[in-house]
């Protein structure tokens, strides 16, 4: 069956029945990256404080994780702060940090029932030292768990990244560690935040907006991308499966022909 026609039934069946059993779960995404935006103008929109809307966005984040933990992904990176951020009101900034603290300190116990592992990228040393503690005592904690891997994207942004990337492979240049003739993809791979995970092939974005915020560049290369109107405050396991089987419902062809796709 060709895969337009396919997705087309599953939106179909997904107005008739749990939309969570329209997924076929022998062709999931390994890896999901979330861009979580619209916490602020959701708040707005309510009449309240942006940092009332960073507040709910913690509850759609337990939802998510949840949901990805239930249907077996592997992988699931939040964009949770941007290099960019800083650049906020201070008290915004201020405010976003003291709930981070807070929600870590939370939601450590529920990680370790649900066998789910944290991972952080990003230039963590820009955090507060409560914050990175608090960080570095959840990753001790939840380190030997095996199941979902969260990965957390703070004070994060791929340009930094990359920077980043290109200054240690010049610095193991110089030392006669790497031979600049044999650098290739998977060299550079190696020098990212990333190196330990596979790229994510599906890329959600909330709140309507269509673009990717210096979030995983280079990662995304092949990712299927998803946009959304919902804000994330109100994202839910329901938004999640749509996007999903949106994600079903592609041809990835890698740069090949659909002919090829289909014979392989």
């Amino acid at each position: 069956m060709p895969a337009k026609t396919r997705h087309n039934l599953l939106l179909i069946l997904a107005f008739f029945m749990d939309l969570k059993n329209t997924i076929d779960l022998q062709h999931l995404p390994r890896h999901i990256a979330i861009i979580m935006d619209g916490n602020g103008r959701w708040a707005k929109e309510k009449g309240e404080d942006r940092l009332f809307g960073h507040f709910h966005g913690v509850e759609s984040v337990r939802n998510i994780v949840e949901g990805c933990a239930e249907l077996g992904i592997q992988y699931l990176t939040l964009y949770a702060f941007s290099t960019e951020n800083w650049d906020r009101p201070q008290h915004e900034v201020t405010g976003l940090m003291e709930l981070l603290v807070d929600t870590i300190k939370k939601e450590v116990p529920v990680l370790n029932k649900n066998n789910i592992r944290l991972h952080v990228i990003g230039d963590i040393g820009m955090l507060p030292e409560s914050a990175r503690d608090q960080l570095n005592e959840a990753l001790q904690e939840t380190g030997s768990n095996t199941g979902l891997n969260l990965i957390m994207a703070l004070s994060y942004s791929s340009r930094w990244e990359l920077v980043n990337a290109v200054k240690n492979i010049a610095a193991d240049v110089q030392a006669g560690k790497v031979q600049p003739a044999n650098i290739t993809q998977d060299t550079l791979q190696q020098y990212l935040s990333t190196s330990q995970f596979p790229d994510p092939e599906l890329m959600i974005r909330t709140s309507g907006e269509y673009r990717i915020s210096n979030f995983l560049l280079y990662q995304l290369a092949y990712a299927e991308l998803y946009f959304t109107n919902t804000r994330w405050p109100d994202f839910r396991k329901d938004n999640l499966y749509e996007a999903i089987i949106d994600f079903q419902g592609r041809e990835r062809r890698f740069g090949k022909t659909g002919e090829q796709v289909k014979t392989n």
